[in-house]
């Protein structure tokens, strides 16, 4: 098994992996800065959950349409390449501000921008990944792609816990000469992803699809693919952003630097199971893969509702990591699979303007179920997670009947 899969690696495009190293190294400087902003919102600038949330969804939400609008725009074009360039070239440009950062609306602005490029980038990208290999090897490259960006997240976090361990005397809480040193830190390797992208990767050309007025272009997909959609919203509505499990972790009583540990398990768990995953679903099927990952998130989401120390989020999130790892690579190569290649950047778009749009609400909703709104008071940090795991068991039902 393992000689096979290392045999279809080296079979792989050159595209493959100039787009697995950009993401690397694009998350290496990403994942050191944004799994450190809940901390610097709440220690620092002492925001609560709430406003949390709000910075999280607006940021995704704002930059999501723009991502159904860059992936109809590729097909257009009949190119992808400029676009992801352009895109990655926004996002380092914008995560250096963070240094200056003093009010959590520079932090929305900041973090805007950045969503704004990979709005531009992540659809065409995705389409260029698609399009530069052929059906029976796509989700292994979808796999390997998945594993180059986390393993990138992996190796940022390490990089930001060793300038915490090193920066700080106290663990409790992150300082801002801290998190200011990590944004330094973060410059290079965003840079050197947009070098490596521009001159590495090939275009891969397609004949260009005619203009039809509409961001959203439904014409000629497939009924699965909408139903896809449909089904992903509701998953998402429950899946509010992570940084309500990294607050959970310090709510239950874990330090700047074992949150910083929490993150790495999560990411080595995912960056190894990537690749396999990706290449067990070119085997078995996609359909079955995102299946058994969506009723291991909600196990997990409702282990997180009932964890009551810091060391039981600790481990939750570390097996969050089989979930990600089965459903993330392989519901992208299933897009592939189910919409022609001519509207590849579309049906990307579309994908990621979905699961963005919805995270506005998810965010929101799971604040407000933490913290409560005016005189109601929330229910508190269980409540996210019981909502999350049941709008994962609603959504598994309905892609088990309506996406065959």
């Amino acid at each position: 098994m393992l000689n096979q899969i290392i045999s279809r690696l080296r079979q792989l495009p050159g595209n493959v992996w100039v787009l697995s190293a950009t993401s690397f190294l694009t998350d290496v400087s990403s994942e050191m800065l944004f799994n450190l902003l809940p901390l610097f919102l709440a220690n620092v600038l002492g925001v609560r959950t709430a406003v949390v949330g709000l910075i999280e969804g607006v940021a995704e939400t704002t930059a999501s349409l723009l991502k159904a609008y860059s992936g109809t725009l590729s097909d257009q074009l009949g190119k992808r390449k400029p676009l992801a360039v352009l895109g990655y070239g926004l996002s380092a440009l914008a995560k250096p501000f963070l240094y200056f950062a003093s009010t959590w609306g520079w932090v929305l602005g900041v973090r805007f921008s950045d969503r704004v490029g990979k709005g531009l980038r992540t659809a065409p990208r995705d389409a260029l990944l698609a399009g530069s290999v052929k059906e029976e090897r796509r989700g292994l490259a979808f796999g390997l792609h998945r594993a180059g960006d986390t393993a990138g997240a992996f190796t940022g976090l390490a990089i930001a816990t060793l300038i915490i361990w090193y920066s700080q005397a106290g663990l409790a809480e992150l300082t801002r000469q801290t998190f200011q040193k990590v944004v330094l830190a973060s410059i290079i390797p965003a840079l050197l992803a947009v070098i490596i992208l521009a001159v590495g990767a090939r275009e891969v050309v397609t004949a260009p699809q005619k203009k039809t007025g509409l961001i959203f272009n439904w014409q000629g997909m497939d009924r699965r693919f909408r139903a896809f959609l449909i089904v992903i919203i509701l998953f998402t509505l429950g899946n509010s952003s992570d940084a309500f499990i990294i607050l959970l972790g310090q709510a239950r009583g874990l330090n700047v630097l074992q949150v910083m540990g929490m993150l790495l398990t999560f990411n080595a768990i995912y960056a190894s199971l990537s690749g396999p995953a990706g290449a067990l679903s070119d085997r078995i099927g996609r359909r079955k893969l995102v299946l058994a990952g969506w009723l291991v998130y909600g196990l997990i989401y409702l282990g997180f509702a009932e964890a009551r120390t810091g060391i039981q989020v600790w481990v939750l999130f570390g097996l969050y990591g089989i979930y990600y790892g089965l459903t993330e690579g392989t519901a992208r190569a299933l897009i592939g699979d189910l919409v022609s290649q001519p509207q590849h950047g579309t049906a990307y778009g579309l994908y990621h303007a979905s699961v963005g749009i919805t995270a506005l609400p998810a965010s929101l909703i799971a604040g407000l179920l933490w913290q409560g709104l005016g005189s109601w008071a929330g229910f508190g940090p269980s409540a996210p997670f019981y909502f999350g795991a049941l709008m994962a068991g609603i959504a598994w039902i309905l892609f088990l009947t309506l996406v065959r």
